[in-house]
């Protein structure tokens, strides 16, 4: 493994901190190669699986038909032929996960076979720094004997993109599609326009132009639009023209939208369509601000947002959201699942991601059992035509689906780099404080400049938009 592949791994497993989602990863220098670990050889006994919670062993419980039974602690789960998965759970937070994976993964080579990492989990903002050739931690799939092209041709394009290399080779997969919407309060809707119905919202909220002009018809009522200015980033971060460092380089490129991001959240904040008080996301007052005593209209979340953020922090009765289209497409998450390299359970491994990531099936099961908008192109427009089947009863009857598959099929995805999480969190960090009037515009630059090579020691230039 190349030295520099190693610092981006360690450095930032050591310092990342909580990531959204879900919903929501280093490499082995000398570990088994792919042939080696597909080759058909005695499987081992224990299948080890890295994650951050319990979404992943839930969804394999739901669809794998090799599960027997799992324990009352949830640690290990036992299939039909006696091998046992065992969960390793570490937290998001502080970047812990991330560390703990790492330095598994350091191991990989010498670890004794029922030690040896088999499975493990990354989320979009790092899924990069382990798909990564030269980190030699995530298997090519077809050395695992799964044709992307042929096994997984139903993926949305993508997200088949998101878990490749540099090269194209396709070294993770994902049950899930993470497709962002508009969702918003039907008492405040109907108060300030005189209709909940989600067609007549989404011509209000259909552009940024639209939805300032939206925005402050809100706050003439006494609403405010979204409740911060983090909950806008994702529709401006995904959609960046280039990655935040071009591989093999060392510069990170700020790029235009980010900064546009910024000068419209100071607009939003100053003109009082966000709440002042609300200082971004994943804290106790943006929590609150889901709540029925709340006077916030919307929120931007993909399916996991909603039955994981937004469901556990209402506290009225079903019915209250509604979902519509967003005024720019985006996407926002996803867990891709990884065989590891060097694993001793590849024919376990290959079934398993199957199951989970590839049976139409399976995936259909997923979205109405968990709401997941799942990774099936065909399913997901069945789904979006079938209101009896995948009808919401927290959003009130209403089936979301219809409103997600459209923005799957129109995202692209922005070009991702090893180091997409800490600029993605540094600089919402360091503009946070400027928009919150704490520090001057080019403060929050040299802010950002300082905390980015603090992570990331091989960074040499920041270059900003002119």
């Amino acid at each position: 493994m190349k030295k520099r592949v190693v610092s981006i791994l360690l450095i930032a497993a050591m310092t990342a901190s909580l990531a959204a989602g879900c919903g929501k990863p280093s490499g082995s220098e000398a570990g088994n190669s792919g042939s080696e670990a597909g080759s058909g050889g005695e499987e081992g006994k224990v299948i080890n699986i890295y994650s951050w919670n319990d979404e992943f062993r839930e969804r394999v419980e739901a669809v794998y038909p090799e599960v027997k039974e799992t324990s009352k602690d949830g640690t290990v789960t036992t299939l039909n032929d006696g091998t046992e998965i065992h969960w390793i759970i570490n937290p998001n937070q502080d970047g812990v996960y991330q560390q703990k994976l790492d330095e598994a993964l350091m191991k990989q080579a010498d670890a004794a076979a029922d030690d040896k990492v088999d499975i493990f989990l990354s989320e979009t903002d790092y899924v990069n720094k382990y798909t990564d050739a030269d980190a030699d931690a995530a298997m090519p799939l077809k050395d695992l004997g799964i044709d992307p092209e042929a096994d997984l041709s139903e993926q949305y394009d993508f997200t088949k993109v998101t878990a490749s290399d540099t090269d194209g080779v396709q070294r993770g997969s994902t049950w899930q599609c993470c497709p962002g919407l508009l969702v918003y309060r039907r008492d405040i809707a109907k108060d300030v326009f005189g209709t909940d119905d989600p067609e007549e919202i989404g011509k209000k909220v259909k552009d940024w132009d639209t939805m300032e002009a939206t925005a402050e018809e809100l706050k003439a009522k006494g609403y405010y639009t979204f409740a911060s200015y983090a909950d806008t980033f994702r529709l401006y971060g995904n959609s960046i023209d280039e990655s935040w460092v071009s591989p093999g380089e060392t510069t990170i490129k700020v790029d235009q939208k980010i900064m546009d991001w910024v000068d419209i959240s100071k607009k939003w904040l100053e003109a009082g369509y966000l709440d002042k008080n609300v200082k971004g996301q994943w804290n106790d007052d943006w929590n609150k601000s889901m709540g029925s005593a709340s006077k916030v209209f919307a929120f931007l979340f993909p399916a996991w947002g909603i039955d994981f953020t937004l469901k556990p922090n209402w506290d009225g009765e079903a019915g209250a959201w509604a979902v519509t289209n967003p005024p720019q497409e985006y996407n926002w998450g996803g867990s891709y699942v990884h065989a590891c390299t060097g694993t001793d359970n590849a024919e376990h491994v290959k079934d398993i991601i199957l199951a989970v990531t590839a049976d139409k099936d399976n995936l259909l099961k997923i979205s109405k059992d968990y709401s997941d908008f799942t990774n099936t192109t065909s399913g997901m427009k069945e789904a979006a035509e079938d209101d009896d089947t995948f009808a919401s009863e927290f959003l009130g009857g209403q089936n979301a689906f219809k409103y997600f598959a459209p923005v799957a099929e129109s995202i692209e995805i922005a070009p991702l780099s090893a180091y997409d999480q800490g600029c993605v969190e540094l600089i919402q960090n360091s503009f946070s404080d400027y928009l919150q009037g704490k520090v001057d515009y080019d403060k929050a630059k040299k802010n950002f400049e300082t905390a980015i090579i603090e992570r990331y020691p091989d960074i040499t230039e920041i270059q900003w938009p002119e």
